[in-house]
């Protein structure tokens, strides 16, 4: 019977007291635990099932929790966690008060940094590497980037400053989409140790300086220089890194755990910054998951064998709506583009770009350049609809200050996972985008209560003049309330049910829930009001006013944090104008990050589901 060698793996470090002739083993066992815990709780698996012995390869160089290790993204550490002695947290993966599916500095000292945000690894890295040499200690830091990362612009301004490091910072590229080549791979490794060795670099050194001191010497010697750097433009593809002033090593098999030690193990005798380049398959031991590595990138909990998801059908969600309505809409408007940053299916585009491939634009993880991009585009009379996570397009609040709302461009955000997303956690709750998108002038956001208004604000946002945010949540559509549906007017609010005493004002995916706290009111015998907001900027000011007559208390429920939010943009109005002399209860996120878990689990834990709510507005009358 074969040893379970994940068993060894107590704490970190142990992985150095495995023999090397056990690596295969090892990764082996890693990768059958990794697919048994993932199928059961879900998260992400294609990137981490590639990592593996690039993970493994790192902690055998790495002396945690002394030198730190930066991980882009975070999705893809599950290794590491496993390598630091988490095995026993994976049952709880992305479950409320569970075992984060990204890095977390709380969970261990060997998590450098917490994650989850695209292209951020080598600035903080080289962060790292600078305040260890302001206090003079010795310990490695590197930074794991994968080539979907690296089209974010914030990775090149990184490696633009990296290249005045005088001391050591290893920059792994973990590259996915590339085929392996074993000759390429050797013998970029071999040029890759001349290139970083001392006797080498003073040989060049002599010669040079030799050659200078003979009649045209010096001109002899630059031409030299000149047709040497041009045969390393031919041989070996890191050049572009070279002309930046790093270090180039690669391209190393990311699966040869040997090779890489060694490649690791020349990068630290560089004194700069230093790229290693590695090539992984995606979804590597799981053949649907290699062939399919979109599908598996994040995932439900699903059966191994046949890869197929363990939920029930599918119910439509938002995202599909959205990608319906697309298609209706640019059938009937020519000038409609869609834009998205790297995740064409992630927003519901994946149809769109099949049908209508001039028109849909995928510009990588750069969201600044996705809203400058698309500025441009509606200055020259297209009208484009840019999707992207709320917790994404925070990235972009510059891009659209200065370049989309100064210059009053149509342009349509499509803000998907808006609120409370779940299990990824504090990184991507979009909780913040009606904060810092009401505080810019000449925008105006909105927010459906359900599918068939959100079909129609989308239709609203196709003729809109000016830009326009419309944000809706993760998840399956809402469908009640269809019955009641006035017309949709700038800046006014819908009545949906018009009584006295306690009025609900609520924002966009918040309407369901109040549906459900009025239920509960009513069966305590008060009189509740419901109005749906809609327009989240502008307010409804008009409204406001009547609301004040009949009523005895305001209950605003939206799903964002308070401060900036729709909330204190009304009592701010009810103050200012006077009739502040009524009550008012603001239901919205409290001011900390919300953790991972289940959406459902989240909101009561924050006070936001509907028993919660109930209790609070008893409390305040």
């Amino acid at each position: 019977m074969s040893k379970i060698l994940t068993e060894k793996i107590k704490k970190a470090n142990d992985i150095k007291d495995i023999d090397p002739s056990e690596y295969k083993q090892l990764a082996q066992e890693i990768r059958c635990f990794l697919m048994d815990k993932i199928s059961k709780t879900g998260g992400h698996l294609a990137s981490n099932l590639g990592a593996v012995e690039l993970t493994m390869a790192l902690h055998l160089f790495l002396d945690f929790p002394e030198d730190k290790l930066v991980w882009d993204v975070g999705h893809q550490s599950y290794t590491h966690k496993i390598l630091t002695g988490r095995q026993e947290g994976f049952d709880s993966l992305r479950k409320y008060k569970g075992l984060s599916g990204f890095p977390k500095r709380k969970e261990s000292d060997c998590d450098a940094c917490d994650t989850g945000h695209s292209s951020t690894s080598i600035s903080i890295a080289l962060g790292m590497a600078v305040a260890r040499d302001i206090e003079q200690k010795n310990n490695k830091v590197a930074a794991v980037i994968g080539d979907g990362a690296l089209s974010g612009g914030m990775a090149y301004e990184a490696l633009n400053n990296a290249a005045r490091l005088k001391s050591n910072l290893m920059i792994v590229l973990n590259d996915n989409n590339m085929s392996i080549s074993e000759n390429v791979g050797g013998m970029a490794l071999y040029l890759g140790k001349i290139r970083t060795n001392r006797k080498y670099q003073e040989l060049k050194d002599d010669v040079y300086y030799a050659l200078a001191k003979t009649p045209a010497g010096e001109r002899i010697a630059d031409k030299i220089k000149r047709s040497k750097d041009s045969i390393k433009r031919l041989m070996i593809p890191g050049m572009l890194f070279e002309d930046m002033g790093l270090t180039y090593i690669g391209p190393i098999d990311g699966h040869n755990i040997a090779h890489m030690m060694k490649a690791f193990k020349t990068a630290s005798k560089v004194d700069g910054a230093c790229i290693v380049h590695v090539i992984t398959k995606k979804g590597k031991g799981y053949i649907k998951a290699e062939e399919n590595p979109s599908r598996f990138h994040g995932v439900d909990p699903f059966y191994v064998k046949s890869g197929e998801n363990k939920l029930q059908e599918r119910a439509e969600t938002y995202t599909d709506v959205y990608a319906d309505t697309m298609l209706e809409l640019a059938k009937k408007r020519e000038n409609i583009v869609a834009i998205t940053a790297a995740m064409p299916s992630g927003t519901g585009l994946a149809r769109f770009q099949k049908a209508y491939p001039e028109r849909c634009f995928d510009v990588g993880i750069a969201e600044e350049h996705a809203v400058s991009f698309a500025t441009g585009l509606a200055l020259q009379g297209c009208k484009p609809f840019v999707a992207i996570y709320s917790s994404f397009l925070q990235r972009a609040y510059d891009q659209i200050l200065h370049d989309t709302c100064i210059n009053k461009a149509p342009v349509v955000f499509a803000i998907d996972r808006a609120g409370l997303v779940g299990k990824d956690g504090e990184t991507h709750q979009g909780v913040f985008d009606l904060s810092f998108l009401s505080a810019i002038p000449n925008m105006t956001v909105i927010a459906p209560k359900n599918k068939k208004e959100f079909k129609e604000m989308l239709e609203y946002c196709a003729d809109f003049g000016g830009p326009i945010a419309i944000r809706y949540p993760r998840g399956n559509v809402y469908d009640g309330l269809n019955e009641y549906q006035d017309t949709l007017k700038y800046g006014k609010s819908e009545w949906i049910y018009k009584e006295q005493e306690i009025v609900l004002v609520a924002v966009g995916n918040m309407v369901k829930t109040a549906v459900q706290v009025r239920g509960r009111l009513k069966l305590q015998g008060y009189q509740v009001s419901l109005v749906n907001a809609r327009f989240v900027k502008p307010i409804d000011t008009e409204m406001m006013d009547s609301i004040t007559v009949n009523h005895k208390i305001i209950v605003c429920m939206e799903d964002n944090v308070k401060r900036g939010g729709y909330g204190e943009h009304v009592a701010s109005y009810l103050k200012e104008s006077g009739k502040n002399a009524i009550k008012m209860l603001n239901i919205s996120v409290p001011d900390k990050f919300v953790e991972h878990g289940d959406v459902d689990e989240l909101y009561k834990e924050i006070g936001m589901d509907a028993d919660s709510i109930v209790e609070r507005i008893l409390e305040s009358l």
